[in-house]
């Protein structure tokens, strides 16, 4: 017999919704967020103190990134990119590079993580390869991580890439290789994915490709996974395991997370030279558009945290790697910003950096 109407199924529906709302109205004030038929979240101007969940050390860490002294010696003045003639964007690029090697946030790298950098052409790309001092452990002689480098696809070359590499080579005591590949204003898309394949393509000349990671942090976790779809696209073999940092699949103004930094009226992607003249649906430019394309992916790593403006793109891109089967770890920190783990005293930098290599160890082969 079918049962119509009021089934045990649908009450059990009703009750469910009924108790949401009820403890909704409970935790809710009365001047809170309403939601109009679109589906657009109306919320009156609120205050969101530091998370309760943090730590001792991390609130005076933070405390100390908010009110940071003052260099000794004044940061070399670098011109702006914004406008510059193509021509000029080198120069400026190394102008950056040179007053961040002055700098006290580098001198502290140097500090903590005792490595090697070597400026090498592998493919043709410029790369810097990254070694700690007292040698590649005897497990990871046989693997290499490729890094590329955070700066929204216009920045971070030599710079941020070294904040990246270093401590992942000198804790995990692993090569890291990071690409100075090529970026907007002077470059359009797919020009970075080039250059990592270019590099790539000279490293499975040496290495399994099972035995070599690629990670990357903020458009560096967006060129991840554009490399692997690149490489899918070329039909490469694929690397062992890769990990998108602080980013994912699609662009970071993308989602309700990104909506505490953006004004996502207008898309902030079509402004972003290196996208000039791409499509927001381009499996290719935003491999998280396409479930086959992720159904193909090696392991993948994925951080973030609850301040990130990527979280949304992080743990959407993550959502559908797991349902299309792919083994993939996602990794939230607690009322952190984006890029938190770029800050190596940080406490919970440490943790990103263990997850990360414990990842790499666990998925390349030895």
């Amino acid at each position: 017999m079918r049962h119509r109407g009021n089934t045990p199924t649908r009450r059990i529906g009703r009750h469910i919704m009924l108790a949401a709302a009820t403890l909704f109205a409970l935790i809710t004030p009365a001047a809170a967020q309403t939601v109009d038929a679109q589906g657009t979240v109306h919320v009156p101007a609120i205050a969101i103190p530091e998370s309760t969940l943090l730590s001792a050390e991390t609130r005076r860490h933070l405390a100390e990134q908010r009110n940071p002294p003052r260099e000794q010696s004044q940061p070399r003045s670098c011109p702006s990119m914004a406008g510059a003639p193509n021509d000029q964007i080198p120069a400026i690029r190394e102008c950056e590079a040179q007053a961040f090697y002055v700098s006290n946030a580098y001198r502290r790298l140097q500090t903590l993580f005792d490595v090697s950098i070597e400026d090498r052409v592998i493919g043709g790309v410029r790369t810097e390869v990254v070694e700690p001092r007292g040698g590649v452990a005897p497990e990871n002689r046989r693997r290499v991580l490729i890094n590329v480098h955070g700066g929204a696809f216009i920045g971070g070359a030599r710079t941020l890439s070294r904040m990246e590499s270093m401590p992942i080579a000198a804790i995990g005591r692993i090569k890291v290789i990071s690409v100075d590949y090529r970026q907007g204003p002077d470059f359009t898309f797919p020009a970075a994915s080039e250059d990592v394949a270019a590099v790539y393509r000279e490293l499975i000349k040496q290495y399994d490709p099972r035995n070599i990671g690629i990670y990357g942090c903020s458009a560096g976790g967006l060129l991840t996974a554009q490399s692997v779809a690149w490489l899918i696209d070329k039909k490469l073999p694929l690397p062992g395991a890769i990990a998108m940092l602080c980013e994912g699949g699609v662009y970071w103004t993308e989602g309700d997370s990104s909506r505490m930094v953006y004004d996502t009226s207008a898309s902030t992607m079509a402004v972003n030279p290196y996208f000039s003249g791409t499509s927001a649906d381009d499996p290719l430019v935003f491999p998280a558009r396409s479930l086959a394309l992720l159904a193909k992916f090696p392991p993948t790593l994925l951080v973030t945290a609850t301040r990130d403006f990527a979280l949304s793109s992080t743990v959407y891109t993550h959502s559908r790697l797991v349902a299309q089967g792919v083994d993939a770890e996602l990794h939230v920190w607690e009322g952190l910003p984006h890029a938190f783990h770029m800050d190596p005293d940080l406490p919970e930098s440490k943790q990103v950096y263990d997850v990360v290599t414990r990842f790499f160890a666990k998925h390349l082969r030895k």
